[in-house]
Formats: structure tokens, C-alpha cells, sequence
């Protein structure tokens, strides 16, 4: 008797389907496994809803993040506290407590947008992105209702909300625009090489925002949009020739606002010439310096800052924080800043390149280049390479709205990682963005290009 051959077994390969949005899901997560209850006898049930893989995310990144925040709240407290109790005799932990809510209450922002799904911030990215458009309209009102605007050191910056402490309007406009680009990117495709559907569209939904940050007037954070918003546009395609035609336009425009503003043109004499000014416009950068100075290789120690030349370093705590790393902790401890930053930067570039989708790659891109952009043109400034602009340094600088936002940020960039896809190397990007193009392109999430 002859026996019966064995069935062949076939496995089923479902296709990759590229994510196209909030509501999209891998192939995979689109079968809906088969259950056995045992309160039913054992019969077989389908589950319901779509099911995703989801892994841990990249917790590097959030290692990094609560290494600068600690570095910043022992600077915080060094710099103010430790100086206020010394001089006055007041509680040093005065300064550090507010820090302290604000580090809080952006764990919570990072928490619960890491376990947000970010594709959903599709769907949310006009009208946060209008939100943020109208209070930067605000800032620059005589204000509504209890709606104030602040002015300090020349600079209308912040809002007052009635009892609720200041804001400062441009930091929630970073994010909001960099969802907003990263969905409309996406959306565009390959059509961001094009003059017409790429270019033009990109530079007035851009220069709607970078204008009205100019007037306030801050180009810190102009700067900082400017270079994000210009990073997220190549990495999707931008024709290079547009773009180097529009950078001379640019830097002609930069130099004929600064050219009609005094207050711009103060710190321009200030930063070509700090020593001439010392006692005026170019004291805070001596006085940085100084302190830079005094730190050597080792540093001083922890709150063991002295004055240079008995004389305070304004803002200490905040946008020249840096000056005091550097001066308690010497070379080797601002160095291990910058270090942290630049990791910072690399786990973000790799988050971005296994990015499951186009939005996801656009999104994790500009987070990563504002918090970089910031915080080396921060450094930049303190060692007076650059004017001073007055932007903090991320998770370091004292400041409640730049602190919460960052961390809301971080919490996406972890949303994305909780998704990528496992690489070969660092630069392996997903063969689903086409690997026939000569520069840095995503193609539009309607259709992913075919690997070869």
C-alpha cells in the first residue's frame, strides 16, 4: 500500500505597503489574528481592530536627554542659588525649583507624545501650525483682553496669559512647523524639486513664520527655523540649483534688515568688536569669555564659579550657561556638552534614515536639526563666533516654555523610534525611498519608488 505524500506546506508573504499617513499600517498589521477563547469551548475568534509591531524605543536618546537636563540643573543651581545664598543669605534652592516644575511637567509632554501614535500629528498640523501663526501675530499686537505682550531688553518675545507664567511663543512655533513641513513635504513627493508646486509653496509657508519671529525682532530663533526649514526641504528632494539661487537672496535680505534696525546693528559693532564695548553692548560677551577663561582644563568646580573681574555675567543661567560649564567644569567638561549634542544629533540622523514612512523620516529630520542648530549656534555665541542672539541652550538654559517644548519634541523623535526598521549600517536608508537618486530624496507617501 502505497503511502500518501505529505501535504507541502506554503508560507504566505504578505507585500510591504508604504505608510501613507495617520490611519496607515503594514500589511502585516492589517491581518487580524486568529484567537482561541477558552470560555467560548475553544472555538476560534477574530480579533478586532488593527494590530501593530511595536518595539522599545530608542532609549539612548532619552539617556542623552536626561543627561543634559541634570547638567542644567546643577548649572542653574551653581550659577543662581549657589550665588544668591553666599551673597544674600537666601535659599539657594529658590532658583533651581521653578527649573525643577518645568523639567517636570516636560517629562510629561515626552511621555505621553511617545506613546502617541506621531502619524496622527498629520492631522493635527494645520491647526497647530495656525495656532501658532496667531500668537506670533499676538506678540507683535498691543494685546487682547489678558493677553499681553512682554517686552525685555528690546525684544517683544513673550506673551502674558492672565495669572499663567510668560510664554514664549516662538519656541511652540519651532515644533508646529516642523510638523506642518514634515506633512506637506510628504505630501509633495518628488514635486519638491519643482519651481512651481515645491520652491515658492515651501518659501511662503516658511517666510510666514521666519518674518514674523524677525520682527519681534529675534534672529536666534530665525536663524534657527531658517536652517531647519531649509535642512527638511533638501532631505526631500529640493532641487540644489533653487536652493543656490535662493541663499545669496537670503543672505541679502538678512544683511539689509539688520542694516535698517539699531538694535540689530548694536550687536553686530558689539560681536566685531566685544573689547571696544565692554561696558556697553559687548559685556555680556567679555564677561563670557572671561569665564570661559577662568575655567582651564579641569574647571573650577561645581559652584565654585567666581565673578570676572568682580563683576556678574548677565544671564548666567540662561542663554550663557555654557560660560559657567565651562568655567566649573573646565575644556573637558564643555567638550563632554558639545559631545552629547552631537550624539544627540547621530541618534536622531539614524532614527530619521529607519523611519518606517516619508513623514516619520521629514519629522524625525527636523527635530533633530532645530535641537542641533540651537544648541550650536548657542555655543557658537558664547564663544563669540557668532552676534549674540539670545536663544537657550536645549534642556540646559533656565526657561520653561524652550524646556517643555523640547521635551514634547523628544518624545515624537522616541514616538518614530518606537517603528524603525532594523539597518545595516549607519547611512542604510529604507529601500523604499529609491536608492536611483543622486541626492538626499523621499518620495511621495501615495506610492513608495520600487527598490532595485
Amino acid at each position: 500500500m502505497t503511502a500518501r505524500p505529505e501535504p507541502v506546506r506554503r508560507r504566505l508573504v504578505l507585500p510591504r505597503v508604504p505608510l501613507a499617513g495617520p490611519v496607515a499600517r503594514p500589511a502585516a498589521a492589517l491581518v487580524a489574528p486568529v484567537r482561541r477563547d477558552a470560555s467560548s469551548g475553544g472555538k476560534s475568534r477574530v480579533a478586532r481592530g488593527p494590530q501593530r509591531e511595536r518595539h522599545e524605543p530608542d532609549y539612548l536618546v532619552l539617556l542623552l536627554v536626561a543627561a543634559l537636563t541634570a547638567v542644567g540643573l546643577l548649572m542653574i543651581y551653581s550659577s543662581s542659588g549657589v550665588h544668591a545664598a553666599i551673597t544674600t543669605g537666601g535659599d539657594p534652592f529658590v532658583a533651581v525649583a521653578p527649573q525643577i516644575c518645568w523639567s517636570l511637567l516636560g517629562i510629561v509632554a515626552l511621555v505621553l507624545m511617545m506613546r502617541l501614535d506621531y502619524r496622527y500629528l498629520r492631522l493635527m498640523s494645520v491647526p497647530v501650525y495656525g495656532v501658532a501663526i496667531v500668537l506670533l501675530v499676538i506678540v507683535l499686537s498691543p494685546g487682547i483682553g489678558p493677553i499681553k505682550p512682554i517686552e525685555i531688553g528690546g525684544s517683544t518675545r513673550w506673551l502674558q496669559i492672565g495669572p499663567l507664567p510668560s510664554m514664549h511663543p516662538a519656541e511652540f512655533a519651532k515644533l508646529a512647523l516642523v510638523i506642518y513641513l514634515a506633512h506637506w513635504l510628504a505630501k509633495r513627493g518628488t514635486q519638491s524639486a519643482s519651481l512651481v508646486h515645491g520652491m515658492i509653496p515651501f518659501l511662503i509657508i516658511s517666510g510666514l513664520c521666519l518674518g514674523l519671529v524677525a520682527l519681534e525682532p529675534d534672529l536666534g530663533t530665525t536663524g534657527v527655523l531658517t536652517l531647519t526649514a531649509f535642512t527638511m526641504f533638501f532631505v526631500a528632494g529640493a532641487s540644489l540649483w533653487q536652493l543656490a539661487l535662493v541663499a545669496p537672496v537670503g543672505l541679502a535680505g538678512l544683511a539689509a534688515f539688520i542694516a535698517t534696525s539699531a538694535y540689530q546693528m548694536d550687536r553686530i559693532r558689539s560681536f566685531l568688536d566685544p573689547w571696544a564695548y565692554r561696558l556697553e553692548g559687548g559685556f555680556q560677551t567679555v564677561q563670557g569669555l572671561l569665564s570661559l577663561g577662568l575655567g582651564g582644563l579641569f574647571g573650577t568646580g561645581l559652584g565654585q564659579s567666581q565673578l570676572p573681574g568682580g563683576l556678574d555675567l548677565p544671564n548666567s543661567d540662561n542663554d550663557f550657561i555654557f560660560a559657567i560649564i565651562g568655567q566649573e567644569f573646565g575644556f573637558i567638561g564643555a567638550s563632554l556638552v558639545i559631545a552629547l549634542f552631537l550624539f544627540l544629533a547621530y541618534r536622531g540622523v539614524r532614527i530619521a534614515l529607519a523611519a518606517p514612512d516619508t513623514f516619520g523620516a521629514l519629522l524625525a529630520t527636523g527635530i533633530t536639526a532645530w535641537l542641533t542648530f540651537q544648541a550650536l549656534i548657542n555655543i557658537a555665541v558664547v564663544i563669540n563666533l557668532l552676534p549674540i542672539t539670545g536663544i537657550p541652550l536645549p534642556f540646559v538654559s533656565d526657561g520653561g516654555s524652550s524646556l517643555v517644548v523640547s521635551f514634547a519634541a523628544v518624545g515624537i523623535l522616541l514616538s518614530i523610534s518606537r517603528e524603525t526598521q532594523p539597518r545595516g549600517t549607519w547611512n542604510d536608508a529604507d529601500p523604499d525611498r529609491g536608492r536611483g537618486y543622486g541626492r538626499p530624496h523621499l518620495p511621495s507617501p501615495r506610492g513608495a519608488a520600487v527598490p532595485r
